[in-house]
């Protein structure tokens, strides 16, 4: 979502007299997320070195990494060939050959989407909790009598009418901004008669009135870094089909989606619902992950994903608002009964309306050797103090902490360059509650139609961390999910700069290894060299038994 920041950027300088907000001019090398930044100059994660110094003439096993998002473009030209298949079963026959209760389910399944059709939008999750605690407790007051759970409820749904509001009132400024915005550049391109005008045109037109001088001013500021304009209109396109959805669909009450899917949504337990499309109506962010992952290296076309040696299973369960937590559980589910060792979840949300669910599946895939990894979230926040779901933590009813996943990997984003704007600017952090850090600013990738795309995002640090494991164990087959976790923290690049953070409204500079349990970034070239040691040591204890 790259465009969304910079469009607001472009809108505050064009509707607010005198404001400028300084914007990254620099663009990274192509495939700089697997770059070394000793050699090449920037912070990537030294694959190309590996390949080229560690992994000539080696052998590697083929691993299964599971995409549960919003659906994959399964004949990208990229992807098409690493796609994972389900031997067991015999497409649009309508029959259940290897007996696991998905009917033709070839290529991977569809939790979102019934024989009715897909779901493409869908409510935030906060949005459906107030319509689940609306009924009873819309009309009370602080003095109402509740008893503890009750209270509990009020007070969450306190905190949740409080939050929609400042949403609801963010999109619908956006909106309107981006309306006008995008209403004065069609008005001053039309008087220009221009199809495709260049900066030289815009600095020859003559502004009508003050906000056609704004607009015109934003338009210039952003061709002297990107000079092509459709890039541009583009871009304003998309973020207006942003906040369109905000308010329409993910901030709308009234908006009803699981209709289309007919399942039971009550039941937490319910598992063979769904469909075979796993592309659905909207692939971009899941084709754009897997191509992240294992895009087919040194072909000649495209990207060079950091694994070699993937098969890629789409998981749809991520529609154009938030996940819900059955469909999350049950894609974990799925992954792991067929085979998945890795397991991207390039996803989050604020809150969660069953916990239980997720955190049951997750202590499944931990039981059968299966490793997660997580994006961390854009809101530039410390998830050591705020709530960023899933997550690793078990929880029992009330809240209290029953344990952790221990094979989990949550990612943090960062840049290419090796001073204080590492950090990507809308990353969160912890401590506690991120692992790693991982390349996910202009991280250029697959997307629907055989094309590519720049996009940031630590929904793009994620799958640059499962791609890393999937080469790991690729090539290091006999260590388990927790040994591949164990090498990925233990082979990072430490930093040693100080880096830039958002802290309750302002910025101010903290040492790197603050922001993460392992202080660094993700090295596959150091992670590679720590496998192969850990394998002959396995084997070596293995034979001394």
């Amino acid at each position: 979502m790259n465009y969304i920041n910079k469009i607001i950027n472009l809108v505050l300088i064009a509707m607010i007299p005198f404001l400028a907000i300084g914007q990254e001019k620099e663009k990274p090398k192509a495939n700089w997320q697997n770059l070394d930044l000793a050699t090449d100059g920037v912070f990537g994660i030294s694959t190309e070195k590996a390949y080229k110094e560690l992994l000539k003439g080696k052998k590697s096993s083929p691993v299964i990494v599971a995409v549960i998002d919003g659906g994959i473009d399964e004949e990208h030209e990229d992807l098409k060939k690493i796609m994972w298949v389900n031997s067991k079963e015999i497409a649009d026959n309508g029959k259940d050959e290897d007996k696991n209760g998905f009917v033709d389910d070839v290529y991977g399944w569809n939790f979102i989407g019934s024989k009715k059709g897909n779901v493409h939008y869908d409510n935030m999750e906060l949005v459906r909790l107030i319509k689940k605690l609306q009924p009873k407790y819309a009309a009370a007051l602080n003095s109402t009598p509740f008893n503890d759970k009750e209270q509990k409820e009020f007070s969450l749904y306190k905190k949740l009418i409080t939050d929609y509001m400042d949403k609801l009132q963010n999109a619908q400024m956006g909106q309107a901004n981006t309306m006008i915005f995008k209403k004065y550049i069609d008005e001053i391109t039309a008087k220009m008669k221009i199809a495709n005008p260049t900066l030289n045109d815009f600095d020859k037109y003559k502004p009508a009135n003050d906000i056609e001088g704004r607009v015109l001013k934003a338009i210039k500021s952003e061709l002297k870094k990107e000079p092509d304009f459709t890039k541009l209109k583009e871009d304003v396109i998309e973020s207006l089909k942003y906040y369109d959805g905000m308010v329409k669909y993910h901030l709308s009450l009234e908006f009803e989606s699981r209709d289309t899917v007919g399942d039971n949504y009550a039941d937490s337990n319910e598992r063979f619902y769904g469909n075979t499309d796993i592309t659905g109506p909207d692939a971009d962010h899941g084709t754009h992950v897997g191509g992240i992952i294992a895009a087919i290296r040194n072909n000649e076309i495209g990207v060079n994903g950091v694994a070699d040696n993937v098969r890629l299973m789409s998981l749809r369960a991520v529609p154009d608002g938030d996940e819900r937590d059955k469909d999350v559980a049950n894609s974990i589910r799925y992954a792991v009964d067929n085979g998945a060792k890795i397991i991207n979840m390039s996803f989050g949300k604020a809150y969660s309306w069953d916990k239980k669910i997720v955190d049951e599946a997750v202590k499944y895939a931990m039981d059968k050797n299966v490793l997660l990894v997580h994006a961390a979230g854009n809101d530039a926040l410390n998830t050591d103090n705020t709530d960023n779901f899933p997550n690793r933590q078990f929880v029992d009813s009330l809240g209290l902490n029953m344990g952790k996943a221990d094979a989990w990997i949550e990612v943090g984003a960062s840049g290419w360059k090796n001073d204080e704007s590492l950090l990507a600017s809308f990353s969160n952090y912890g401590k506690k509650s991120v692992d790693v850090f991982a390349p996910g600013v202009q991280i250029n990738s697959t997307i629907p139609g055989s094309k590519y795309k720049e996009n940031d995002g630590t929904s793009m640090a994620s799958p640059v961390v499962a791609g890393l494991a999937a080469l790991i164990w690729s090539y290091n087959p006999g260590l388990s999910a927790v040994q591949v976790k164990d090498v990925i923290m233990k082979s990072v690049t430490k930093v040693e700069t100080k880096v830039k953070i958002r802290d309750e409204g302002s910025s101010k500079k903290v040492n790197f290894s603050e922001l993460s349990v392992s202080g660094g970034v993700v090295n596959a070239y150091n992670a590679l060299l720590l496998a192969q040691k850990m394998s002959l040591s396995t084997t070596a204890e293995i034979r001394s038994k």
